[in-house]
């Protein structure tokens, strides 16, 4: 009677088909649904697989990708490079001093210049150059800092000929004026908040030996009080972030090697988190506690550049400029690096472009 080919759309179906079935032939890629295939010789062409649009979409979100006939290019909202600019050198070149603010209204204050005198000189930073200012009442280097260019904060550091110092002053965008001292003196120490609550963590104190510490302080706008400690003592650490919520990393510890731990504080109590992938000491730093940035320092002297999410640190595009003793104002991905050593105190500045998730064209490599 011949094959029978009746039914064979309600075994496709219901049944499914095996070799008794006598079916023969393709089946369009348009009817394979995306349900664990196999054997499949051919797949569409690249711009099958995307939306395909006339125009890059207004608002996209993050990780979508399309195909623009226009341009005829795939395309998608992915993060970007980030990356270093050279910006007007400072008036005076230092390297062991301090600054705050953000990338267009920057302060720098204190350090050490060129003929390895400390100093006193305060410079503001416009996006462009920077300008004199009134001068700090302390001369100091290996200072800490907090605030904005408004409203900045300057405490601890040495002293001529290197004692260390409790000293804090408030920047009112015009002058500085003393106002509470720090509990102990201390040097090299991380700073990071606001004028008004700020924090200092960890540095060397008790001159002359200067012994790594644990101890943080918390300044509430006019006086210091004591908060909870670090689980490793180090000098010569960077920090990020704010009285609550700050971020602090590298340094050198009790045993005088370099480290690259990382803790994050919650205004009370102090946690690890992940390491940097560059151990060093004497390096620069900005940005908050889940999105932190760390530049130079180090011996050899670095330009590696990393980058925090609150977990873990990923490399990022080097400094420009390898060096020391420098220091960093800004959050991502606006950020500074200011000053620094390289065998002489230096008077470089460098603006930090962030990654950032925006439109690219998506091209094999």
């Amino acid at each position: 009677m011949g094959a029978r080919t009746r039914g064979i759309a309600n075994q496709i179906l219901s049944g499914g088909l095996d070799a008794t079935d006598g079916l023969s032939g393709v089946v369009p890629s348009s009817n394979i649904t995306n349900a664990s295939v196999t054997s499949v010789s051919s797949t569409p062409s690249i711009g099958g697989g995307f939306d395909k649009v006339a125009s890059d979409p207004p608002s996209p979100t993050e990780g979508d990708i399309w195909y623009n006939t226009t341009s005829n290019t795939v395309k998608g909202y992915v993060f970007g490079v980030s990356s270093w600019a050279t910006g007007g050198n400072m008036g005076t070149p230092r390297q062991a001093g301090s600054s705050c603010g953000t990338q267009t209204a920057g302060l720098a204050f204190g350090g050490e210049n060129a003929s390895v005198a400390l100093i006193t000189d305060t410079e503001e930073y416009d996006g462009t150059s920077w300008s004199e200012q009134n001068n700090l009442n302390t001369a100091r280097q290996v200072l800490s800092s907090a605030g904005t260019q408004t409203a900045g904060l300057a405490f601890g550091g040495t002293t001529p000929p290197i004692d260390g110092t409790t000293a804090t002053e408030k920047y009112d965008g015009s002058s500085w004026t003393n106002t509470g001292s720090l509990s102990v003196k201390r040097r090299k120490a991380g700073g990071a908040g606001i004028q008004t609550a700020a924090l200092v963590a960890g540095g060397g104190i008790g001159a002359p030996t200067y012994a790594k510490t644990t101890d943080t302080e918390e300044f509430g706008g006019t006086s210091w009080t004591s908060g909870g400690a670090l689980n490793t003592a180090r000098n010569g650490l960077a920090a990020a972030g704010t009285q609550t919520a700050a971020l602090v990393f590298g340094g050198n510890n009790s045993d005088g090697n370099r480290t690259g731990v990382t803790e994050e504080y919650d205004g009370s109590s102090w946690t690890t988190g992940g390491t940097l992938n560059t151990v060093r000491d004497d390096l620069g730093g900005f940005g908050t506690q889940t999105l932190g940035i760390a530049f130079g320092g180090g011996e050899p002297v670095t330009s590696n550049t990393e980058e925090y999410n609150g977990t873990s640190w990923s490399e990022q595009n080097n400094l420009s400029i390898a060096r020391q003793n420098l220091s960093g104002a800004g959050t991502q991905p606006a950020g500074l690096a200011t000053g620094g050593n390289r065998d002489t105190s230096v008077g470089y500045t460098e603006e930090f472009s962030g990654a950032i998730v925006e439109i690219k064209t998506l091209t094999s490599s």
